[in-house]
């Protein structure tokens, strides 16, 4: 039962606290199913919104388990916050996908054929045990384990031999913890597109160790012949990017407090402080996809961004993302000079916030936002591979330690 609220996020980090150390390294790359999996969190839904953050889950892990005994858990918690960083340092890279993935859903809804088995993949009516059961467990739950995500890629990418995009809309569309950074990448990575040349290749054997024999695919049923797509992108990846600079709130202008799902911990950011003519929220959980987004997806977005209201003790009001230029009317009728708040990253939120820009501009209302520490501390060094973060951690938990 996933409750968007901080308080249940809180009591989930306490509980599964014990089991950050040992307990998650060795097991948590069994995927046991639905309503089975206890060596993983499954508090990636919270995290993508804040309702926790990334350096209150390393804390909890490192008071049980030291910086050592917990290594690979704080590790994947480091993983999210890489991919993050990754596509601010390279923003062609979510451009690209959504170009792309505009093109392939032409291309699908031109060719009855191409329609056809995408339809039966996404009805998890491929015939193929594993990969119907992680469709059935995605769209009734909201959640695969990771290690059922690699699997899901793979299998659709090099298998099914269909669109990685139209596959990495299918996860946003119906994940509780779907990222823009995080997803997209993630498939990027299994398609060889990341790390060029290197794919994901599901293997019968593998899905058997780690399914425990719940599924026991033959390898006949996989992809024998499996090549990276990096052909599909000849001129490799574009170069990185400084990070994008941020304007923070004037606490002596009007200001227009914003609540989306990027960071629904606002209270950290001491709102109060501001003199605040508004307040809204905004859900925009239907922005990530021109297709149907799940409706659980939409409720535990509605549900987080009203127990950050309910937190900081504010009412407010619902702010609609369609038309962009509402939000510059809104921000101008309640007598705002300044819209603050949390940085929202690469994804379909920022393409919005950027199209509402020039309307913004016009009425003389400033869009301003405020930073994490941790991400100022991870980000640099999200520039190539894991490993050049994963070298830092101790650094980075050593600087925002002092800070």
């Amino acid at each position: 039962m996933h409750t968007p609220t901080r308080d249940h996020a809180l009591k989930l980090v306490q509980d599964f606290a014990p089991r950050m150390g040992l307990s998650y390294a060795s097991g948590r790359n069994y995927d046991r199913g639905a309503g089975g999996h206890k060596a993983v969190s499954c508090l990636s839904p919270y995290v993508r919104r804040r309702l926790v953050t990334e350096e209150e889950l390393v804390n909890a892990a490192t008071e049980q388990h030291g910086l050592d005994g917990a290594e690979k858990f704080i590790q994947e918690v480091f993983w999210r916050s890489y991919f993050k960083g990754w596509l601010e340092r390279r923003p062609r890279v979510w451009d690209d996908y959504r170009t792309g993935l505009s093109a392939d859903l032409f291309a699908m809804d031109d060719d009855r054929r191409l329609r056809k088995r995408v339809e039966a993949a996404e009805a998890g009516a491929t015939g193929l045990e594993c990969f119907d059961a992680w469709v059935e467990e995605l769209v009734e739950t909201g959640y695969l384990h990771n290690h059922s995500r690699m699997w899901f890629s793979s299998i659709w990418i090099f298998t099914l031999g269909l669109s990685w995009r139209i596959g990495a809309d299918f996860f946003l569309r119906h994940l509780l913890d779907g990222d823009p950074a995080s997803n997209t990448l993630s498939w990027r990575w299994v398609a060889g597109l990341h790390t060029r040349g290197k794919v994901y290749e599901a293997k019968a054997w593998n899905i058997a160790k780690f399914t425990n024999q719940r599924f026991t695919p033959r390898d006949a049923d996989l992809a024998e012949d499996v090549q990276s797509l990096e052909h599909t992108e000849p001129d490799g990846l574009p170069p990185v990017e400084p990070i994008r600079p941020t304007v923070a709130p004037d606490p002596n202008a009007p200001t227009a407090l914003l609540i989306t799902e990027e960071d629904c911990l606002l209270e950290s950011f001491a709102p109060d402080q501001l003199e605040l003519c508004a307040v809204g929220s905004l859900p925009a959980s239907r922005l990530r996809s021109a297709r149907d987004v799940s409706d659980d997806v939409v409720a535990f977005e509605e549900g987080s961004l009203a127990d950050c209201a309910f937190r900081i003790g504010l009412d407010a009001e619902p702010v609609t993302a369609g038309d962009p230029k509402l939000l510059a009317r809104w921000a101008a009728k309640a007598g705002a000079r300044q819209i603050a708040t949390p940085f929202v990253t690469r994804g379909p939120l920022r393409d919005w916030l950027d199209t509402a820009t020039p309307a913004l501009n016009a009425e003389g209302i400033a869009l301003t936002e405020w930073r994490r520490p941790w991400d100022d501390a991870v980000w640099p060094y999200a520039t190539a591979g894991f490993f050049k973060v994963k070298q830092k951690i101790p650094q980075i938990l050593g600087k925002l330690d002092a800070a």
